[in-house]
């Protein structure tokens, strides 16, 4: 029998964070050749909704006019997500969906309905970067995780902004029908399944941006460009024309970090990424990303990832939803 998915749209909704989620799931259906999902677009009243974009979007049915178990119901974001977390008639709708739901999943600022009607205390949960404070202030109860792309904590996820609800929505379609079938849908949609859930919403280079004119711009573009080559403070401070000291002071103030922790960062992430994408031994790994020798590649990942690096690039062939790394 075909799962429900029942996708929430109201005005102000970002259009993106419904069709997104709402193209994976019908696209597991045509890669199945079967009806896995029932796809519905539901609103408050069951009237077409005005997006954020201003693009109107048809709507099938209120979530009481629905008939039968919702499967997954699917919260979108807003700009204006402040308003819509104190609309009661959404808030009604949320609360009566998720009742009939077995899972509830948020898309970006979808979280703050979830929080609005009690989902989201006690329960780690995330969203769109520039909300992570406000999702905090408006919900102390909740465990606002501020890197992860999205969050599963049992029968509630969340995810980050806009396109992170296709990687949520290819998660939640692994952890029904596996693997394959998640990465047939995202060949289709020309998409990368390797975003597990813990992957951080930035790159180390977007973490740490300097200001628009500052000198180091040229220099950080030389460690990630070559992130094995000689990135000490000696060499670091000959490139740049600084002494080290102001260097280093340099760093912290425009970035946040020591010149030697933003080359590390920069090398994990190289490691990451040759993780990911390929089968080369960790020796080899180890080299090119700069981080030496595989004990190292090792022992940093267990200090900064938490997993060793096979079991990083075993987690990297799945979205890892409700799995876990021996």
């Amino acid at each position: 029998m075909a799962r429900t998915v029942a996708l929430l749209a109201y005005d102000t909704t970002q259009s993106l964070d419904v069709s997104g989620p709402a193209e994976v799931f019908a696209t597991a259906n045509q890669e199945a050749g079967t009806e896995l999902y029932r796809v519905v677009v539901l609103s408050p009243d069951g009237a077409d909704v005005e997006c954020s974009s201003g693009m109107t979007l048809g709507v099938r049915s209120s979530p009481d006019d629905l008939p039968g178990e919702i499967d997954t119901l699917v919260v979108p974001g807003s700009p204006d997500w402040e308003r819509a977390m104190h609309d009661e008639a959404l808030s009604a709708a949320v609360a009566a969906g998720a009742r009939r739901s077995r899972r509830v999943a948020a898309v970006c600022g979808g979280a703050f309905l979830l929080g609005a009607v009690g989902l989201l205390d006690g329960k780690r949960t995330t969203t769109h970067w520039t909300c992570l404070d406000d999702l905090e202030q408006c919900f102390p109860e909740a465990k606002v995780e501020r890197g992860p792309i999205f969050t599963q904590d049992g029968d509630l996820f969340t995810s980050a902004g806009v396109t992170a609800g296709i990687d949520l929505a290819l998660a939640l379609v692994e952890d029904d029908h596996g693997p394959q079938l998640a990465r047939q849908v995202a060949r289709f949609l020309v998409v990368f399944l390797q975003r597990p859930g813990n992957q951080d919403q930035f790159s180390a280079r977007m973490r740490h941006e300097p200001p628009p004119h500052s000198a180091l711009r040229g220099l950080l573009d030389s460690v990630v460009a070559d992130p094995a080559g000689d990135h000490g403070l000696a060499a670091l401070s000959v490139r740049a024309g600084y002494s080290e000291r102001h260097l280093a002071r340099v760093f912290m103030r425009e970035l946040g970090v020591s010149p030697a922790r933003y080359v590390e960062e920069i090398r994990l992430e190289a490691a990451r990424t040759l993780l990911e994408t390929g089968d080369a031994p960790l020796d080899v790994i180890a080299r090119r990303s700069g981080l030496g020798s595989a004990e190292t590649l090792r022992r940093r990942f267990r200090q900064e990832v938490g997993l060793s690096p096979g079991a990083y690039r075993r987690r990297f062939r799945t979205t890892g939803v409700s799995r876990q790394d021996a």
